[in-house]
Order: structure tokens, then C-alpha cells, then sequence
């Protein structure tokens, strides 16, 4: 995948203020992701890597004994920071999860909460991890599948031959890339949940203030005109489940050592 680095850390700088009012799957996914995780284990440093606005990093906290919270966009550490700003035992860390500037063996556990799905070079990410943990270390994520926004895609499909949602890499791809890296226990969930929207616009206007603009390199660089909008909107309301319209995010859940 080739996505745009720059366009993925000015979406987040913008979504900050108005992320935490929206993202109700993604506080979903990580307190599941939170559920599955042995707090018996959190004795050493561990990172919560694309912290975003701290909602993983505050479930940790009361449990981890150092904590590295790091995000690529500044303004979404800063609402993190002020959330936690009682808890001295959390670090706060601006940088990209494909460049960690974390020393070899240095940190217990890594945990990330869709948040992964924004690196292109995952192969190289998850090398990287697996670096910076201890032996036995563990990493625990949650990132988005290919059926994610289906319905969207294929409204736009029917509109023009760009393509207008984010590519995602699929369960096999993720466990191919994690063996690659040195992981050996994989232990891999795939779950799809839905969202209802009385709109198609509500969806977009959703997406945008989480941050989750298209932000593939090959994306159509021209403003989307009026009449491919209501075309795509046309198309993908002819799935109205009463007077809702559905959107499926397909997220899986990853554990590996």
C-alpha cells in the first residue's frame, strides 16, 4: 500500500478536538482489546504505539508500572497528556510507529488500537517490534480488515474508477508479516461489527472527524464533484435497512510473542 505520510498526520492534527466525540467503535475495539489483555503481565515499560486520545493509554494505566504513549500527531498526544496529566508513571512520545526511536530490548509489552492500518511498510513495523521487546515479549493490537466501509467502496465503484477507501491488509497477510518479523505465537480474532447512520453524509462526516480521510498516494487529487457525490450517495442508499444505512468495519485482534 502507498499512503500518504503526511496526509495521515495532518487528518489526525485536525481530528483531535472533535475524535473523542465520535469514535464509539474504536472505544469498543479497545475495551475489548483492554478485556483480553493479563495485567499480571505489566510489570515492565510498555508502549500503547498510536495512542491517539489516550482512551487505551488511560484503561493501562491503572495497571502498568511505565507507560510510553506515542502517536504520530502531536495535537492528539497533547489530549492525551491532559487526560493523564495526574499519572507520572506515563511518557509521552511524538514520532511514527515506522521509525521507533525506542532502544533494543527496552520495553515489556506493545499495544495499539486501530491504529496499525496507517502504516504502509507493516513488514518493517512489526520488525521494528519485535526489536524493541524483551525476550518473550508480547505485542497486542487491533487494526481494520479489507471488508471495512464494503459498502462505501462499492458505492463508489459504481461512480468512477478511483478509489476512494483506504486499503487494508487481511488476516493471513498480517500473520505472514508477524512470522516474517520473529513472532511465533500468533494467536489471531476477526470480528465484524456494524454501524447504522441515517445518512450517507453522516458517515463521511463521521470518518473525517476521526481522521479517517483516503489517504492512499493514488487517490483522485481533484475535489470530488457534486454530481459523482450524489451518484455514490444514490447508489449506496439503495441498502437502506429501514431507514438506516450500514457501514461494516471488519477489525481483528492480534496477540503474538
Amino acid at each position: 500500500m502507498h499512503l500518504d505520510k503526511a496526509k495521515i498526520k495532518q487528518s489526525f492534527e485536525r481530528a483531535s478536538l472533535s475524535y473523542d466525540g465520535v469514535a464509539l467503535l474504536q472505544r469498543t475495539v479497545g475495551a475489548a482489546l483492554l478485556a483480553s489483555i493479563d495485567k499480571a503481565l505489566l510489570t515492565g515499560t510498555i508502549v500503547d504505539l498510536g495512542c491517539g486520545t489516550g482512551f487505551l493509554t488511560i484503561g493501562l494505566s491503572g495497571h502498568a508500572h511505565s507507560i510510553i504513549a506515542l502517536d504520530l500527531a502531536m495535537q492528539m498526544l497533547q489530549v492525551t497528556r491532559s487526560k493523564l496529566a495526574e499519572k507520572r508513571h506515563v511518557q509521552y512520545l511524538c514520532a511514527d510507529a515506522e521509525q521507533l526511536p525506542l532502544a533494543a530490548e527496552s520495553i515489556e509489552s506493545v499495544f495499539s488500537n486501530l491504529a496499525l492500518q496507517w502504516c504502509m511498510n507493516l513488514d518493517g513495523v512489526f520488525a521494528d517490534i519485535k526489536r524493541i521487546l524483551m525476550p518473550g515479549g508480547q505485542l497486542v493490537f487491533s487494526t481494520f480488515g479489507p471488508q471495512t466501509l464494503r459498502e462505501l467502496r462499492a458505492a463508489w465503484a459504481d461512480v468512477d474508477d478511483y478509489q476512494h477507501v483506504n486499503d487494508f491488509f487481511s488476516e493471513q497477510q498480517l500473520k505472514c508479516f508477524l512470522q516474517q518479523a520473529g513472532f511465533t505465537e500468533i494467536n489471531i480474532q476477526t470480528r465484524l461489527y456494524q454501524s447504522s447512520y441515517s445518512s450517507v453524509l453522516e458517515l463521511m462526516k463521521e470518518l473525517k472527524k476521526i481522521g479517517a480521510h483516503n489517504v492512499i498516494k493514488g487517490r483522485n487529487k481533484n475535489i470530488t464533484t457534486k454530481a459523482a457525490l450524489r451518484r455514490m450517495i444514490e447508489v449506496y442508499e439503495r441498502q437502506l435497512a429501514g431507514d438506516q444505512i450500514i457501514a461494516t468495519y471488519e477489525v481483528i485482534m492480534v496477540m503474538a510473542r
